[in-house]
């Protein structure tokens, strides 16, 4: 069974758009209806409504469907608008009940029980029961195109056993599916038994349960959304709505943060304290904490020379981490360690698995490089570029997308450090949508990525290294673009999920790292900071360093919801 991750790499690539640059060409649209985004926020701040900046849009189209994939539907559809039963806390690294108080696993991890809350209506008054759980996922059910996060391939069957108490009964023990389960939006019965196709259903006036349910304003230039008349979490939210500008790209999404017409965004800034920080010091702020994905660097394992292990150390160890890390990214990051595990995992990270040198091959050292590519049967050639025992040299393209500017710079980086060990590497741009076509089809040499963001180790290394996630070259692959296999991780992670026990987790986790660490599937290059800024003029309790108790970026729903019933007017 393989879980089908394209609508999560979907959300990063909706992150991307954002946080990467990916639209920094891009122009000015006309303004079709309404009033310009500056003197929209102008209008906002009159008011206690949060101007927000999250998607690149030119123009806003009305939908606020939280069963289809992020991008499609408004943000924030699947958290302020719509709930789930639980939250994932990234930062605390624990599940926060929401529409439920309590889940419980029985019948050896094959039953899993939540309690909801008596408390919750629907923003019509009607109350919200189990009824509406089991409808939502009987959706699913019924319209594999809304079945995200495939969870029946491993659900067997839902039941409401009375108001308040929705079971799942699950085909085979699989723990790691809480997430996916817990995290689902949750629609209204009342409101959508009647709706005729549901994967198109626009759902223009929502009725939910979350904190921001009505609709105040649609124009194609702005929206805005107003507070949810029965929400139930008493006293909350403290603000009367979210405003949201329409700007086509990261540029003009930042040029509006400059001017002081943003109060909350989630954008890729370069040199953010001399650019945004110090126009001013006491309202304006950001927090990047590494919490985001890891960026990797990907060769085609199905590909000579990229198939020997020896090969895939040697390249790691010709790059220059800390000049990416300064350069690229603007020290925002730091290099990733030969577990490849972001911030977001860091209480898993097995010491032992990186101790006594089996983790070097991350760190510069462009002679044991060449002593490895050397031993592998790779000399060069009279032009200086290494040439394989079938005469072919090695020269390759490395793919990344036009316009992600971070990306391009560190890709040139590699590509310069890569002929220090006799390797002929290229920068190749690609609009987004043949780049990625290419990575999920496993059609390149060398690529540039991302990986999951899921809750523990497990997600991240099956992606990795699990025969499950395993396709042709040709044919599409939600993850494992680089195509490799590795059986004695597969045992782990059948065994991983068959247990809720985190000590008997974090044992058979260390083990995954023992075997990413020795066998570098994949190099990883930094992780990723979760972009957030965001400006105290007119609110305060916005998460940041001293106070982290979420993530400050609005890019991670159902994350924003802390952070959308936390933020009160100044």
């Amino acid at each position: 069974m393989e879980m089908q991750w394209m609508p999560r790499r979907l959300l990063v690539m909706g992150m991307a758009l954002l946080s990467w640059g990916g639209l920094a060409g891009c122009s000015k649209s006309k303004q079709q209806e309404g009033t310009a985004p500056g003197a929209t926020a102008a209008a906002a701040k009159k008011t206690n409504v949060l101007t927000v900046a999250q998607e690149a849009q030119a123009s806003w189209i009305r939908n606020f469907n939280p069963m289809l994939a992020p991008g499609t539907a408004r943000w924030p559809s699947r958290s302020g608008v719509y709930e789930p039963l639980y939250v994932f806390n990234t930062l605390k690294g624990e599940y926060v009940p929401w529409l439920s108080s309590k889940y419980e696993w029985s019948e050896g991890n094959k039953k899993l029980t939540f309690a909801l809350r008596p408390e919750v209506k629907w923003s019509d008054g009607q109350p919200f029961t189990a009824k509406d759980v089991v409808f939502t996922f009987e959706l699913m059910r019924k319209h594999k195109a809304l079945d995200l996060f495939a969870v029946w391939s491993y659900v067997e069957g839902v039941q409401a056993k009375d108001e308040h108490t929705v079971e799942f009964a699950l085909t085979r023990p699989y723990v790691p599916g809480l997430i996916y389960i817990a995290q689902q939006p949750i629609v209204p019965e009342h409101k959508w038994k009647d709706v005729e196709d549901p994967v198109t259903f626009k759902n223009e006036n929502p009725v939910a349960t979350g904190p921001f349910t009505e609709v105040k304003v649609f124009q194609n230039q702005v929206f805005e959304l107003g507070r949810n008349p029965n929400y139930w979490q008493k006293g909350k939210p403290a603000i009367e709505g979210l405003r949201f500008p329409a700007y086509p790209g990261n540029d003009q999404a930042n040029l509006a943060l400059l001017n002081g017409e943003l109060d909350w965004a989630g954008n890729f800034v370069p040199d953010v304290e001399k650019v945004y920080v110090s126009k001013d010091k006491e309202n304006n702020h950001y927090w990047f904490p590494l919490v985001g994905n890891t960026v990797m660097l990907y060769v085609n394992t199905t590909k000579k020379p990229f198939d020997d292990v020896r090969v895939r150390k040697a390249f790691s160890m010709a790059i220059d981490r800390d000049q990416l890390v300064r350069v690229a990214m603007y020290s925002y990051t730091k290099p990733s360690d030969a577990s490849g595990l972001c911030d977001a995992h860091a209480r898993w990270r097995n010491p032992a698995a990186l101790a006594a040198g089996a983790g070097d091959w991350v760190t510069l050292n462009v002679d044991k490089a060449n002593a490895l590519l050397d031993e592998a049967g790779y000399k060069r050639g009279e032009d200086g570029v290494r040439v394989g025992p079938d005469k072919k040299p090695l020269r390759y393209d490395i793919n990344v997308v036009t316009g992600w500017s971070d990306q391009v710079r560190a890709v040139q980086i590699m590509a310069q450090n890569l002929k220090a060990v006799g390797v002929d590497a290229t920068l190749k741009t690609y609009d987004f949508s043949p780049y990625f076509e290419r990575m999920q089809k496993g059609e390149f040499d060398i690529t540039i990525g991302w990986t999951s963001e899921e809750p523990s180790p497990y997600y991240f290394y099956r992606d990795l290294m699990s025969t499950e996630t395993i396709r042709p070259v040709g044919e599409l692959a939600a993850r494992n673009w680089h195509r490799y296999a590795n059986t004695e991780a597969d045992a782990l992670f059948k065994t991983f999920e068959t247990t809720s026990d985190e000590a008997e987790q974090r044992k058979l986790a260390d083990q995954m790292q023992v075997l990413f660490v020795n066998n570098a599937p994949a190099i990883p290059l930094y992780p990723n900071p979760s972009w957030g800024e965001f400006n105290t003029r007119r609110f305060t309790g916005f998460p940041n360093a001293e106070n982290p108790y979420a993530k400050l970026s609005p890019n991670s729903p159902p994350e924003n919801l802390f952070v959308l019933t936390e933020v009160k007017p100044k």
